[in-house]
């Protein structure tokens, strides 16, 4: 793989910034956040009331941890502008969630906020080895969901020639990023698999094609992903962090020098780390939830943002700001298997470890009796389709389940095929337990 690691000169001056000036410019802009939520938006002044708290108690960093947590549920019954702290009319832009679950989560942006983000997300790519002047094919979706347009956004800001494919139609994927020479492809790392599987379908080698860079976000990976993608495609797999209530795509990123987790911007947005169960703050170092403060957003501050996902915050080495380690899950997406607390990225790297397998698999849940049980549904590589070498790696797979995550599974290997494919976000779990048990 090529070598691409940005020149210092080319970076921005607060990622190499001295702890204190870091954290002084935090300070300084959490001040900022806090008074600029309580003053325009009513939930926020009733919530802070009600803890007993006000911006001005804000003295040091450590002093956010008295101000109350916002969650996902706050969104939703302030649906659909509600947490807005700026007039409507100066709302330029909204993205929002599926709701599938409920209702959809909304977000809006002033034309400071996407030049914010704009910002942010170049430097993402930056640190990922993009340049300006590359081709950057973005199979993110387009529309409400803010991947599409936050990639696209920011590879125009860093002076990119975008190719804004959205996702779907794999096979035009493939041939728009041979046609076009794509250098920098940004997607979820389910549909990465996707255009490789469709490389190895029409015959061509992976390892041929134009792209030096994927960044891939939006869905848990792991470094055994990272690892057959880099192999298959002779190119840098980084990881690209962020969610729509936060601001989208570029909260935070990998540095293509290191790899070793990814650097939160801590100048537009402030990382704790919790106990999920208790809401104390957790030391530097510790595995909790990751809890997020905006601190420049005009139009959606977010204070005390629980994400629900799972990490541990590190020092910097790339850059100055901390690091986040890869997500290992989402608390609401764990799974408890009598007793055991398990997570489909576990089941993933399990799954890469096998030879015969493919990396695409969902995960099902049923009860019988009173008795959990959990069915990985996985498919085997063309060249390994046949029935006893499936029966292999199945028990293959469910004895390495059993050593390293301490559970028993079903394990289901399928023709090449047999599991749905993504096109987006990957469906990991279908639970299919009786609801009122």
């Amino acid at each position: 793989m090529k070598d691409l690691t940005p020149r210092k000169q080319d970076l921005d001056p607060i990622e190499i910034a001295s702890r204190d000036e870091i954290a002084a410019l935090q300070l300084e802009r959490m001040k900022w956040s806090l008074a600029h939520a309580y003053a325009n938006v009513p939930f926020y002044r009733k919530k802070f009331d009600e803890a007993g708290v006000h911006p001005d108690d804000l003295k040091q960093l450590s002093d956010l941890s008295k101000f109350p947590f916002t969650v996902k549920s706050d969104l939703r019954d302030n649906y659909p502008f509600g947490l807005f702290a700026v007039p409507r009319d100066k709302v330029v832009r909204v993205h929002a969630s599926s709701g599938t679950t409920g209702k959809p989560t909304v977000v809006g942006y002033t034309r400071k906020d996407i030049d914010t983000w704009a910002e942010v997300v170049a430097r993402s790519m930056r640190a990922s080895g993009t340049r300006p002047g590359d081709v950057v094919h973005v199979a993110y979706g387009y529309g409400l969901f803010t991947g599409g347009l936050g990639a696209h956004y920011g590879a125009e800001r860093l002076g990119c020639t975008v190719v804004p494919v959205s996702g779907g139609m794999t096979t035009r994927q493939v041939t728009l990023i041979e046609d076009f020479g794509a250098t920098t492809i940004m997607v979820t790392p389910s549909y990465m698999l996707s255009i490789l599987d469709e490389y190895r379908a029409q015959g061509l080698d992976p390892r041929n094609s134009p792209l030096q860079v994927g960044i891939f976000g939006a869905e848990p990976w792991t470094n055994a992903m990272r690892a057959e993608v880099e192999q298959a495609f002779d190119m840098h797999a980084v990881d690209i962090y962020g969610l729509s209530e936060v601001m989208g795509p570029g909260v935070a990123n990998e540095c293509v020098e290191t790899k070793d987790g990814l650097h939160v911007w801590e100048d537009h947005f402030y990382p704790e780390i919790i106990n999920p169960q208790t809401g104390e703050p957790v030391a530097d170092g510790g595995q909790g939830e990751l809890v997020f403060t905006s601190l420049t957003k005009e139009a959606l501050p977010i204070i005390r943002y629980r994400t629900r996902d799972l990490t541990r915050l590190l020092p910097g080495t790339a850059r100055s700001m901390r690091r986040m380690e890869k997500i290992t899950g989402r608390s609401d997406d764990m799974m408890i298997l009598r007793g055991v607390n398990v997570f489909p990225t576990q089941i993933e790297e399990q799954i890469l470890k096998v030879d015969e397998l493919a990396p695409h698999f969902q995960i099902e849940l049923s009860r019988h009796g009173r008795m959990d049980e959990m069915t990985v549904n996985v498919e085997a590589l063309p060249n390994h389709a046949d029935n006893a070498e499936r029966a292999g790696a199945a028990a293959e797979l469910a004895k390495r389940i059993k050593q390293v995550v301490g559970v028993s599974v079903r394990v289901n290997v399928t023709e090449p095929g047999g599991v749905a494919r993504s096109q987006g976000k990957a469906v990991r779990i279908v639970d299919n337990r009786p609801k009122d048990g």
